[in-house]
């Protein structure tokens, strides 16, 4: 991505990548719905602009963004409300632009009982079904790969998306 381009870190948390984004030279808006997360990321961080938000009904206009990061936030939203979101990430991504995210590898969804965030709801995807899902919501794959044991445990869909010019 150009230098300045900007950035949407969705699901953004406590900043963590937000700020990375912000100190590699881009423009980025950190959302997430978490009042506590964008606290602490306020604190951390006072000169990052953020927002909160439903990541289900973004409020920005079509083109606005270059691109998006998703690391570990469209893994909260059941796999119908996913495709929903992908289509509106979709519009508000000029053309060209790229679309970056991390799913869940494996095939149950559901509310986790134990280890990682218990009593979180948990969408696990299949590589076909998620490659699927972007197909139909007006993305292109650039990449789109299986990893385990890397940031987080258990396996992992990374994905680069672009936005056809």
């Amino acid at each position: 991505m150009p230098q300045k381009a900007h950035l949407l870190d969705l699901g953004c948390g406590a900043g963590q990548d937000a700020r990375e984004i912000m100190r590699a030279g881009f423009r980025v808006i950190g959302l997430d719905l978490n009042r506590a997360l964008l606290y602490y990321a306020r604190r951390r961080s006072p000169r990052l602009t953020l927002v909160q938000a439903d990541i289900r009904h973004l409020p920005y206009a079509a083109g606005a963004f270059d691109g998006v990061w998703a690391a570990a936030s469209l893994i909260h939203l059941p796999k119908a409300s996913v495709q929903g979101s992908l289509r509106s990430l979709a519009m508000l991504t000029k053309p060209g632009g790229l679309f970056a995210a991390t799913f869940i590898h494996g095939r149950r969804s559901g509310i986790l009982q134990s280890g990682w965030i218990p009593g979180r709801f948990i969408s696990r995807w299949h590589k076909h079904e998620l490659a699927s899902a972007l197909n139909r919501t007006g993305w292109d794959i650039v990449q789109l790969k299986t990893v385990s044991g890397q940031e987080r445990k258990g396996r992992w869909l990374n994905l680069i998306a672009s936005r056809p010019a």
